[in-house]
């Protein structure tokens, strides 16, 4: 019997899937440096809260780098770098391989819009002596959680005259906060008998932003006024002048650990931050790649990729035909030959809720960067389906790197199920996978990812930008 035991645990061990918690496989060491890789994570959640912000964080960064902006048909060789920055809300990072343009590049595709709250162009009113922001949100979120809690103010204002000003308020430490006000339980019968999803209806979140007079009791709309005066004198706007803004109200929350072990991160934004920050660090480390590495952190994802910042323009198209005419090589053919790994995030199986995800095919926290052969809803809608030759070439290079790694899938067949950008570049003929962390809470206004792996992220972007 123990002979047969002894024969059995052998072929267990051979033949069983080897999926371990990143906490056993990692050393004391590797955990350190994954620890350290997080701190510069939640710097980063802190100071792009929103695209642009991601944007300026970024370019920055790239500059500090030596990477210098794209022009069509300048003299590029191995070893150099080069952005595009889309219109301050997408940006295009290449470093320059050995390998002939020809052999394609090595994409990684983030992106760096989140769920938020856009304020409409009309949105400054006063009732009963409150003033309030009228707001249209952006992206799929649960309207009740963004009530009672502190919003923060981002984005940017364009004046009359075709000026612009930069607005940031609610971060800082001497700052005020915004909110919206939700009701207390004593009233609140009726508010409890709609469903969950109108528990908060879209044009019931309005944000509370002041509540005393301008000092003149011979007008009307005191309250409003006296706003108005404030958002004069510190940014010379008018309230004309919201038509021509893009303001964003996201919650102010600082990034933190969470956990007695500071094992986890918890922040607004991790979907698709965590992936955006990994990539963008993945390009700046990779230095001499074997084939030309590019990585896209784009926007508008979260509201299906359309617009001149998303991947359903050709701004990325446009910018892989100019690279390949820049070496005489012709564009459809680079980009036929290219590879991608679309850097977006699935749901971690969450032992609160277990019902939705099937515990076969599903991202565990700890488990690593998690490979996702296909997404979209029930019968596999909008998805791009990765092939199995590149399933197993992607395989075969995280294992032979040693990274963390498990496969997943978002939730069970029947339960609905969600996109990336993915489909958006296969659909260019490249081959493309879902690769990324996986969260808790996702599109909740403060998500949870584990540090380890963040860590693998990188660690994955970083060897396929190298292959």
């Amino acid at each position: 019997m123990e002979k047969e035991k002894s024969i059995a645990k052998q072929k267990k061990e051979a033949l069983f899937s080897r999926s371990k918690h990143a906490g056993i496989r990692m050393d004391e060491t590797a955990l350190q440096t994954c620890d350290a890789f997080c701190e510069g994570y939640k710097a980063f959640l802190d100071a792009a809260k929103t695209e642009r912000e991601a944007v300026n964080f970024t370019v920055a960064k790239l500059e500090e780098a030596g990477f210098r902006p794209f022009t069509p048909g300048m003299e590029l060789k191995a070893g150099d770098r080069v952005y595009v920055n889309n219109r301050g809300k997408a940006v295009i990072m290449a470093t320059i391989g050995t390998a002939p343009i020809t052999e394609g590049v090595r994409l990684n595709a983030a992106h760096i819009d989140s769920p938020r709250l856009d304020l409409k162009q009309h949105p400054l009113y006063e009732d009963n002596e409150i003033a309030l922001f009228k707001t249209h949100y952006y992206g799929g979120i649960k309207k009740y959680q963004w009530t009672a809690m502190p919003l923060s103010l981002h984005g940017m204002i364009v004046r009359a005259d075709g000026s612009s000003v930069e607005v940031g308020i609610g971060e800082d430490a001497g700052d005020p906060v915004f909110c919206i006000s939700d009701l207390l339980p004593h009233l609140a019968a009726n508010q409890m008998k709609r469903t969950l999803h109108e528990g908060i209806k879209g044009e019931e979140l309005n944000i509370i932003i002041g509540s005393r007079p301008f000092r003149d009791d011979s007008e009307s709309e005191l309250v409003k006024l006296a706003i108005l005066d404030i958002l004069h004198e510190k940014y010379g706007i008018t309230e004309d002048d919201f038509i021509s803004a893009e303001l964003e109200a996201v919650p102010a929350y600082q990034a933190k650990d969470v956990g007695f072990d500071r094992s986890m991160i918890g922040a607004y934004g991790h979907d698709d931050r965590v992936c955006a920050y990994t990539a963008f660090m993945a390009a700046l480390e990779c230095k001499n790649p074997v084939h030309t590495g590019v990585t896209i952190l784009t926007d508008k994802e979260e509201t299906g990729s359309d617009g001149n910042t998303g991947l359903c323009s050709s701004y990325l198209k446009y910018f892989l035909y100019d690279l390949a005419e820049t070496f005489g090589a012709n564009g459809r053919a680079v980009i036929s030959a290219s590879k991608c790994l679309s850097a977006d995030v699935n749901a971690a199986f969450d032992p609160t809720f277990p019902e939705v995800l099937e515990r076969n095919n599903c991202a565990y926290f700890n488990h690593g960067v998690c490979v996702t052969k296909f997404t979209g809803a029930r019968g596999k809608s909008g998805t791009s389906d990765a092939s199995a030759e590149f399933v197993g070439e992607i395989r075969r290079l995280l294992d032979a790197n040693d990274v963390i790694w498990q496969t997943g899938e978002l939730g069970k067949v029947d339960m609905g199920g969600g996109g990336t950008v993915a489909a958006y570049i296969a659909n260019l003929n490249i081959d493309t996978i879902d690769v990324g962390v996986p969260v808790l809470s996702m599109h909740a206004p403060y998500e949870m990812v584990a540090k380890t792996d963040v860590y693998a992220a990188y660690r994955a972007f970083l060897v396929f930008l190298e292959s």
